[in-house]
């Protein structure tokens, strides 16, 4: 009678411990998803400037016609690429690199340099920048804790029988982009965050910053 009553009561803890574990990857999944909506709610906002941005330089540089259409392809490119986090990031490489080229247009004129609504739309674009860069921060953190679980025994287990999966970091190469994304307009352009995805096995102890 006691074997039986001690067997019961491990079957118990068992599936007490069990339905814990798929609720927390549940849970942890669910913060995945809203921390990466919360990417997708900054990189919306991000497509709305550039139109009046692209607008404004047009005004002042109507020969850069090159340079304005590939910023428009790239903003374009990126809407549509709303799969999955791979496919945003290899967009919004282009588009960050034709903004680069755009904000360095400038220089070469004096007028929409002084200009105030394309000053006004670069501290907003400044400011989305930053944002975005929070928020990817935010969901990096959990995709960390949700892989984690989902990579280290015992929750593996129910991870494997239950199709949770490790998810892809949010990831940019280049160190100095981890600092706050500002939009200048000095002799050189600010550097190219380059947004990649990076695979849980091979991402980097500077993604988790």
């Amino acid at each position: 009678m006691a074997f039986v009553t001690g067997a019961a009561i491990f079957a118990v803890v068992i599936l007490i411990w069990v339905i814990g574990t798929y609720n927390r990857l549940v849970q942890l999944r669910q913060n995945v998803r809203e921390s990466w909506s919360a990417i997708e709610t900054e990189l919306r906002r991000r497509y709305d400037l550039i139109p009046n941005l692209v607008e404004t330089v047009k005004g002042y540089a109507t020969h850069e016609k090159d340079t304005l259409e590939a910023v428009i392809a790239a903003r374009n490119s990126a809407v549509s690429n709303v799969s999955s986090p791979e496919a945003q990031a290899a967009a919004q490489n282009v588009l960050t690199g034709a903004l680069t080229k755009l904000m360095a247009l400038s220089e070469a004129y004096p007028q929409l340099k002084a200009n105030e609504n394309f000053n006004q739309l670069q501290r907003e674009l400044g400011d989305t920048e930053t944002r975005i860069s929070q928020a990817r921060r935010f969901y990096n953190a959990n995709v960390r804790e949700m892989n984690t679980a989902c990579e280290t025994f015992p929750s593996v287990v129910i991870a494997n029988n239950t199709g949770f999966k490790p998810q892809p970091y949010f990831g940019i190469d280049d160190p100095a982009a981890f600092e706050p994304v500002k939009v200048g307009f000095g002799g050189q352009a600010d550097a190219d965050p380059g947004y990649t995805i990076k695979t849980p096995s091979k991402i980097e102890e500077k993604d988790s910053r």
